[in-house]
């Protein structure tokens, strides 16, 4: 007979002690030797990587994004409005699964393998201001600017663009923060913008087919199922602003991590042939999403302990990618090692696994490529600044860079 979650003795902690900087791992780490589930002021993070695994795949667990604006006790009208609309980022069942399957073909890896040669292209234009000097602040120069050009060939969109998808993204994920009550006004205009925006631009391209993205997604078909102009809105800015803030945060991440390893840095460049693990290592060892939360549509059992309906878990992939029951040594950097097949979290898993995940990787792997070659002997020119704890997608704010200048360019 199983046991109410509510009743049992776990191990509490409160939320501000975990935080989102690099020694996080270590504070969950810690956590993850007490139990795999941990008490918080609103629910129960999970710590390893079976049980993380477990909730993501179990279609019972809902996303908790739709939660946001009760947790943060948002009552804007406007924003309330906004938050009823059907995203895929918050969509269930059936409905979901059908979004998923009627435009799984347009985020395969060949049409991500499409966009290599502009990845290096713009990679590389933004590299060649500095490349002389040998010192940079690689969030403001690269990473900030990096995604959007892509985002903008992929759909079809004017590269001109790219510096108000930015501003919007970073307003608009503003949802994920713990101040989101603090800056509503903000996440509607953009969003209210971006509409507008993407409408315009699916009008267009309806009298203009493409071989893009867009082109995609409008021609998507399943036995005569097709997306209606609704759906193509919702899932054109999700790409716009998942494929934003992720991928330049992740990347910021990644060389402050090659900060510390020189002698990783240096084989990258020799052996461009390890990026695609270098990319899924540094995902591992310092994501950019640090977890997620899911609620109990229901009453579910799991692992003998009953978990009520609406009960809020949190599943940790800072804990679950440095699973010791998983992975060895999992305090270690290593660009080399072989995990043994066993994956990450951090662009997630399950039924709500990251539609983008191809592009992202696409991205990390060429920018990681050019920027070793280019960037030799890397190294800190001052302090990283880390977002602040409660940002939901997280990484350097600013990342001072030195290197050696390369003769010759790219």
């Amino acid at each position: 007979m199983s046991t109410l979650v509510h009743d049992l003795d776990w191990p509490q902690i409160d939320v501000d002690r975990i935080g989102a900087g690099p020694d996080t791992r270590d504070v969950v780490a810690d956590l993850a030797a007490k139990g795999w589930l941990i008490k918080t002021p609103f629910g129960y993070l999970l710590t390893r990587h079976e049980d993380c695994v477990a909730v993501l795949k179990d279609k019972r667990w809902y996303q908790a994004s739709r939660l946001l604006a009760e947790m943060n006790q948002i009552t804007d009208e406007r924003y309330l409005k906004r938050q009823q609309r059907p995203s895929i980022l918050s969509m269930e069942g059936d409905e979901h699964q059908r979004l998923r399957r009627l435009v799984a073909g347009a985020f395969t890896p060949r049409a991500a393998d499409r966009l290599r040669p502009f990845m290096r292209e713009v990679i590389n234009g933004l590299i060649d201001p500095f490349a002389a000097t040998g010192r940079c602040d690689f969030v403001t120069d690269v990473c900030e600017p990096y995604p959007i050009p892509i985002i903008c060939e992929l759909l079809g969109a004017p590269n001109e663009d790219w510096e108000q998808f930015s501003r919007w993204a970073t307003a608009i994920f503003q949802i994920f923060n713990d101040d989101l009550a603090d800056h509503v006004d903000e996440v509607v205009d953009a969003g209210e913008a971006l509409d507008a925006y993407v409408l315009d631009l699916i009008d267009n391209r309806r009298d203009d087919p493409r071989d893009d993205l867009l082109g995609d997604l409008i021609a998507a078909e399943e036995a005569g199922d097709r997306l209606s102009n609704d759906e193509l809105i919702m899932l054109v800015e999700a790409v716009i602003l998942a494929g934003t803030d992720t991928t330049r945060n992740q990347l910021a991440c990644a060389l402050a991590v090659f900060t510390d390893h020189p002698d990783q840095w240096a084989e990258l460049a020799e052996r461009p042939e390890l990026a695609a693990r270098a990319t899924e290592e540094s995902l591992r060892y310092l994501g950019a999403i640090r977890g997620t939360g899911r609620f109990a549509a229901e009453d579910i059992e799991y692992r003998g302990v009953l978990f009520p309906a609406g009960t809020l878990v949190f599943p940790s992939f800072v804990g679950a990618n440095h699973d010791a029951d998983l992975f060895d040594d999992p305090a270690r950097f290593d660009i080399t090692a072989d995990r043994g097949g066993v994956g990450h979290l951090t662009l997630g898993f399950g039924l709500h696994y990251c539609l983008g995940a191809n592009l992202a990787r696409a991205e990390l792997q060429e920018a990681l490529i050019i920027c070793a070659r280019r960037m030799p002997n890397l190294r800190l020119d001052g302090e990283i600044v880390w977002k602040p704890d409660g940002f939901g997608i997280w990484g350097p704010a600013s990342l001072p860079l030195a290197f050696d200048p390369v003769e010759g360019g790219a």
